[in-house]
């Protein structure tokens, strides 16, 4: 069973990762909703990773919370936004999975 700060973690990054995705869609905040939900999404998302930072340290934290953000918002402009990701993006991204993976699973500081 996953932790129920993994749990608050993940619904940061998903909060983030919805305040992103209508960051874009609010064009510079032109436009209404999508710049209420930018406001929104992120005031949820960061009040969530402040719970998680009671449990586990705050570089762990960001780098998850960072990482996996950037992650799911390249996939999500990818299919969404039609934004195309090269090679060296890929291979970055992959990278960046692959840190958070060493890091859960070999870090011994990834809760106090």
């Amino acid at each position: 069973m996953i932790p129920q700060v993994y749990l608050i973690l993940f619904l940061a990054i998903l909060a983030e990762t919805a305040g992103t995705t209508a960051l874009q869609a609010s064009q510079q905040f032109t436009r209404f909703w999508p710049s209420v939900l930018v406001v929104v999404a992120y005031a949820i998302s960061f009040y969530l990773l402040a719970q998680t930072l009671k449990v586990m340290p705050v570089g762990v934290v960001y780098a998850v919370w960072s990482g996996l953000g950037i992650v799911f918002i390249a996939c999500i402009g990818y299919v969404v936004f039609g934004q195309k990701l090269d090679l060296p993006a890929i291979i970055g991204t992959g990278m960046i999975l692959a840190g958070i993976v060493v890091i859960q699973l070999f870090s011994r500081t990834t809760t106090h």
